[in-house]
């Protein structure tokens, strides 16, 4: 008997009002041959705000020069009349949140958001990871691990092919020790 073989979905559109800190419409299918981490957030979720909204940003740090794109999506589903869209810049513009955001398109006649019930987001932070063939790979609801979501990443972007070339993490100091710690 032949083994099972999973196939993953592609994942679906994301059905957004607007983007923003991006100066043009973005689109998944765009993003194909690229790992995309998708973070649903809303700005009123405390674990969004300590957790989850942070460990994107670092995400796209630490991947800058890899194939990786990383999007926010503010998806509400309670507090509708105090997360709307001025309010929303406003919280990217204080809390420094540079990676694009697209805000979920309302639910027609229910409180869920459109891109959000597309997922089967059971609430935020939700952290999705969609391959480089546009295929859902990782769905997690509540903040993660750092390594945990590291790691991940890494395997997805193993699978594009051999890594480009990096410039190194630091120049070399003549101190031999940083905030960071100390060399030998």
């Amino acid at each position: 008997m032949p083994a099972k073989r999973t196939v993953n979905p592609l994942a679906p559109p994301l059905e957004v009002t607007r983007w923003l800190n991006s100066p043009k419409e973005l689109d998944l299918g765009q993003f194909r041959g690229r790992v995309v981490l998708l973070h649903a957030f809303q700005m009123l979720c405390p674990g969004c705000v300590s957790r989850g909204l942070p460990q994107a940003q670092r995400a796209a740090e630490l991947f800058k020069d890899a194939s990786l794109t990383v999007l926010g999506l503010h998806t509400v589903f309670e507090h509708h009349e105090a997360m709307q869209e001025a309010s929303l810049r406003a919280f990217l513009h204080e809390y420094r949140i540079r990676i694009p955001v697209g805000i979920d398109a309302p639910g027609e006649g229910k409180p869920i958001p459109v891109t959000m019930e597309a997922y089967g987001m059971r609430g935020t932070p939700t952290t999705i990871l969609i391959d480089g063939e546009g295929r859902l790979r990782e769905h997690w609801f509540g903040a993660q691990e750092d390594m945990l979501l590291g790691a991940a990443i890494q395997r997805l972007l193993a699978e594009l092919g051999p890594p480009t070339p990096r410039a190194p993490l630091a120049e070399p100091s003549s101190s031999k020790c940083s905030g960071d710690g100390c060399s030998v």
